[in-house]
């Protein structure tokens, strides 16, 4: 089998860990050297490296400057998304961000994430931040989080069954939605509850929404990261090598790798080595969901 350099969709580096303050569980970032080191033994060329800007998030920010600076410092092994959280300049759902999102493309930026703003999904202020994105054609990595939070919890919200990302994709089916979470991979199953989605749930998969909407809405598209991309695959392998067949074209490879002690990479990589030599999904497909689609949806050729 060809050794396929992969590119990974959901990275997150600090330009200098020992002046930030760690993680609720007591972790730093991974930085530049860490996270390249990762790369190595994996296989992958590049990441796309993500801003976190929003407070929902973490204890810090990780700023569009922080992370332009560092793909420079590494051109040939990251890329980068800029960030913009929607309650920007004013709190006003009539900003233009066509002005910034221009401004960050013209150096460089491949899109626009992780946005996890704790807003729900179709609130006037991401619906505007929404409309301008595909107006500049800058693909979106979203991070759900349940409608009902009000605490507790990062991300843009939405109920059971993605109800507000399909009013999204509807209104602006020239937005390429880039989904990720617990919340987004949990909706594989039909057999979803409230308890269940915010979690990694197990068992063998029963059709569900997420299927639906990818099967009506072709801007949305999966990033496979973390630990809940990799899970929706884990928890039934023969029905994910079929979803990765029906749906080569929509998905891509992410690590999501935010402290040195994560494995999950790890587990990602032999189960697709397992769908490889196993013959469940074919190499064109295999290089699609690993590279290709990466390729393609960012202009990378």
């Amino acid at each position: 089998m060809e050794n396929i350099k992969k590119i990974d969709i959901h990275a997150h580096v600090t330009p200098n860990k020992h002046l930030i303050y760690p993680h609720a569980s007591g972790y730093p970032m991974v930085d530049d050297s860490e996270l390249l080191d990762f790369y190595d033994k994996i296989n992958v060329e590049k990441g796309v490296l993500l801003p976190l800007i929003s407070p929902e998030a973490h204890f810090y920010q990780l700023t569009n400057q922080e992370v332009k600076l560092m793909a420079d410092k590494h051109p040939d092994r990251f890329l980068w998304f800029c960030n913009i959280d929607p309650r920007m300049s004013g709190n006003n759902p009539n900003v233009d961000f066509s002005k910034m999102l221009n401004f960050y493309k013209s150096l460089g930026a491949k899109g626009l994430g992780e946005l996890t703003a704790n807003l729900l999904i179709d609130d006037p202020l991401m619906d505007n931040l929404f409309y301008h994105c595909a107006e500049c054609d800058m693909p979106v990595t979203i991070h759900i989080a349940p409608a009902d939070s009000k605490y507790d919890f990062y991300g843009i919200k939405d109920d059971i069954g993605l109800p507000r990302l399909e009013k999204m994709l509807k209104k602006y089916p020239k937005l390429k939605i880039f989904g990720h979470s617990q919340l987004f991979w949990a909706e594989i199953s039909s057999d979803v509850d409230e308890k269940s989605r915010l979690g990694y749930p197990k068992g063998k998969i029963k059709e569900g929404r997420l299927v639906q909407l990818l099967r009506e809405y072709p801007n949305l598209y999966c990033d496979v990261s973390a630990g809940s991309g990799i899970n929706a695959l884990k928890r039934d392998p023969e029905y994910a090598a079929k979803f990765v067949e029906e749906f080569s074209d929509r998905i891509m490879f992410g690590i999501d790798i935010c402290a040195t002690f994560n494995t999950h990479m790890y587990e990602y990589e032999e189960l697709l080595k397992k769908f490889r030599e196993d013959k469940m999904i074919s190499e064109e497909n295999y290089y699609k969901f690993v590279r290709g689609n990466a390729e393609r949806l960012l202009n990378l050729k």
